[in-house]
């Protein structure tokens, strides 16, 4: 009858979860349901606290870091113009404060100093430190 209460604990725990989006809830709340699935099974009281405090142990030591780690790593694979910026780019037109052309891998694009008083001649090799909108923002390579 003891696996009745780990299972309302496990429900009231996975509501909590859904209310507060923290991991550790829902992980307290599989701890419980593993602990109801032991009592299901005709199990002792404390073999079914053994069960919980174990996967409790599990989800929060073992679990819990790995998700935490992979939520806050920014995506490995960048797209678009974001894909851009740290590339390298060749001066096609003179560049400075007002606008100028450079060549990112195969395409064109206008291009503006990042530093309004630095002129870049055609032929040097820039970097591309930011993009806005359809120009590329972009200082000398030292």
């Amino acid at each position: 009858m003891s696996w009745i209460v780990w299972l309302v604990l496990a429900a009231v725990l996975g509501v909590a979860e859904l209310l507060t989006i923290t991991l550790t809830l829902g992980l307290i709340a599989v701890a419980a349901a593993v602990a109801a699935v032991v009592g299901g099974l005709g199990a002792p009281v404390p073999f079914q606290i053994l069960a919980f405090v174990m996967a409790a142990g599990a989800g929060l030591g073992l679990v819990r870091p790995i998700a935490v780690r992979h939520l806050k790593h920014p995506p490995l694979l960048r797209t678009g113009t974001a894909a851009l910026v740290g590339r390298s780019a060749l001066v096609q037109q003179e560049v400075n404060g007002h606008g100028g052309r450079v060549r990112i891998g195969g395409e064109e694009w206008s291009a503006r100093s990042y530093d309004e008083t630095l002129v870049m001649p055609v032929g040097a090799t820039v970097d591309v430190i930011q993009i806005e909108g359809a120009t590329a923002l972009v200082y000398p390579r030292e």
